[in-house]
């Protein structure tokens, strides 16, 4: 399925290598949706919706430049079933397939209650041994994404050897989320597929499509429920965590009435809510997933023309929460009272206390922070966040209590991700989005000075570090298609193993995530 739509990309992409095609082999307008129903519907669908392969819309390739697409397109993908099309199709061919695809439908396709049950598959029925196949400690596992052919390594932490490596669906986003116990694993793909993964007998047990476009998922505190949000169509989707059975569908719809795109959706644990961001409007949502103290059971409603399973008298209703501005990207501090966020157009980020719905601070961010990735420890007795940035060589210290930005230290570049440990003195933060790609730049926390800038592999993008449960190990991902996982020792700075990997994206430790550990993201 990923390997069909990898072809069909394949086709897209073959484009710019199918320069030296004759011209009397070139026709002039070629009959583009035959072209697609020939060539690609098997795989993506007749509707450009998905199939085995990925759903083929702008919304879903927004990640996949033009010429990449027409390379795929014409040459296939690795490690997939997409095949490659520039013997059998002409350059104009491949060029009107990658236009196609890059052109929004005339209508937004329909993807709600019928659909997304319809599409739920259980892979195990029956109930799985809940002790694990493995001697590994379970709570200081990582699962690491590996995206270069899509698949997904769980890693012993205490060893740093794989005990399973797993395929997954195709384009994984938002990265994986635990339930509290740490036993199972959800992802979330670009094209809505949401999976469950069994760690402790290693098997993917369901899966569900919940929308066409989505943007990541969110599990609730108590393992019960997970809510998913969507880019496209313009929804939230309410699943049951123990089998991902569908229980609702939430509209996503603005104060002015208009739909919204979903930027992301998160677990506020100690508020009992999910958290969501609204794209196209300055909103943002809070959604309480724990029932009233007197409410109990469950009140169940499948008949044909039911839109919803309800629990007890739960329905998930949305409470608006206006700001100033749109919010693309959000940090919380570790009581989830307030929320900090940051528009992608701005030049500074807003606090909202959570419980009275209000902006209460502004805070001076320069470039485009990237809240998302934000981190917090305690310097000289008060609590401060710090934060990268998309486009400033700058990590940037602010202050929790007045919101006053205490310092900005000079990074490598431009940075995506950057991670701690309350058992560690230092915080690694990458530069990826600049020309030192290759870099890691190492923060002392006590003194907020530059301890140290590694260099993994010269040449290769470094990114994403990860810290095992105690804090004593940090992963670091050499970001390419014949990539590794490096340890280091996190007091040392020294490396200890070189694991290889397909472009490792992400690693993502159980214990750190499910305590919500201050050096990470949650």
């Amino acid at each position: 399925m990923n390997a069909l739509f990898t072809a069909f990309l394949g086709l897209l992409l073959a484009a710019v290598g199918c320069s030296s095609l004759p011209a009397s082999a070139q026709p002039a307008k070629p009959d583009v949706k035959a072209l697609y129903q020939q060539n690609c519907a098997s795989c993506h669908g007749v509707d450009r919706l998905g199939g085995m392969g990925p759903a083929l819309l702008p919304e879903n390739l927004e990640r996949v430049r033009r010429p990449e697409a027409l390379k795929v397109i014409g040459y296939g993908r690795p490690a997939t079933q997409m095949p490659g099309f520039a013997d059998s199709l002409s350059e104009p061919e491949i060029k009107a397939l990658a236009d196609y695809v890059y052109t929004p439908p005339a209508s937004v396709p329909e993807w709600n209650y019928p659909e997304i049950r319809a599409s739920r598959l259980v892979h195990v029925a029956k109930p799985l041994p809940d002790k694990p196949l493995f001697k590994a400690d379970p709570r200081n596992l990582f699962i690491v994404v590996e995206l270069g052919d899509h698949h997904a390594t769980l890693l012993d932490g205490d060893r740093f050897e794989p005990i399973d490596r797993f395929q997954t669906r195709f384009a994984l986003h938002g990265g994986p989320k635990f339930s509290p116990d740490g036993r199972f694993v959800y992802f979330a793909s670009r094209d809505g597929w949401i999976s469950r993964y069994d760690i402790y007998n290693q098997k993917t047990t369901h899966e569900i499509r919940a929308g066409i476009n989505t943007r990541n998922l969110a599990v609730s505190d108590d393992g019960k429920f997970i809510l998913v949000g969507n880019y496209l169509p313009h929804t939230l989707v309410v699943l049951k965590a123990e089998d991902l059975s569908l229980m609702k569908v939430i509209p996503v719809k603005t104060q002015e009435g208009k739909t919204s795109r979903v930027s992301a959706v998160y677990q506020a644990a100690p508020r009992k809510s999910f958290i969501v961001a609204l794209k196209d409007s300055p909103e943002v949502w809070e959604i309480p997933y724990a029932l009233p103290a007197k409410k109990k059971g469950w009140v169940h409603d499948f008949g044909p023309n039911s839109g919803e399973m309800l629990v007890g008298e739960q329905t998930f209703k949305p409470r608006a929460i206006m700001v100033e501005d749109y919010l693309d990207d959000f940090f919380f501090d570790q009581s989830y009272r307030h929320l900090i966020g940051a528009s992608r157009q701005g030049h500074q980020g807003q606090v909202i206390d959570l419980d009275t719905g209000r902006k209460v601070a502004n805070i001076d961010l320069p470039g485009m922070p990237h809240l998302g990735s934000g981190i917090t420890w305690e310097v000289d007795g008060r609590m401060v966040l710090a934060t990268p940035n998309l486009k400033e060589w700058v990590v940037s210290i602010i202050d929790m209590k007045t919101w006053k930005t205490l310092k900005q230290i000079p990074t490598s570049g431009p940075g995506f991700f950057m991670r701690s440990h309350e058992n560690s003195p230092y915080a690694w933060v990458d530069g990826m989005n600049g020309p030192n790609k290759d870099v890691m730049t190492v923060i002392d926390k006590r003194t907020l000075e530059v301890k140290a800038s590694l260099k993994p592999e010269p040449g290769k993008t470094a990114s994403h570090v990860e810290f095992t449960r105690d804090g004593r190990y940090a992963l670091v991902s050499i970001w390419e298609h014949d990539g590794a996982l490096i340890v280091y020792d996190a007091k040392t700075l020294e490396e200890v193993k070189r694991l290889p990997m397909k472009k490792p994206s992400g690693k993502y430790n159980v214990y750190n995530k499910t305590t919500r550990s201050a050096g990470t993201s949650h």
